[in-house]
């Protein structure tokens, strides 16, 4: 079986699968939303930290990695 088979529901269990679904649907955005504010403190943090010449080893990866992340919370 494959997962975009979609799997039957018996009616009597329908409101639970709703209500399953809907508590799913909110822990996804909140994740997502944690991870796009994750990502906005990193780059902001490798941008303060790359305003040294010294600290631009540590900082621009933290930019990039705080650009990938969010990239990854949006799509």
């Amino acid at each position: 079986m494959t997962e975009n088979e979609k799997k039957h529901v018996p009616w009597f269990l329908y409101p639970f699968w709703l209500i399953w679904r809907l508590v799913v649907l909110i822990i996804q955005a909140t994740g997502r939303l944690v991870g796009a504010i994750l990502g906005l403190v990193l780059m902001i943090v490798g941008v303060v930290v790359s305003l040294t010449v010294v600290g631009a080893v540590v900082g621009i990866p933290l930019v990039i990695f705080g650009f990938m992340l969010i990239v990854r919370s949006l799509f």
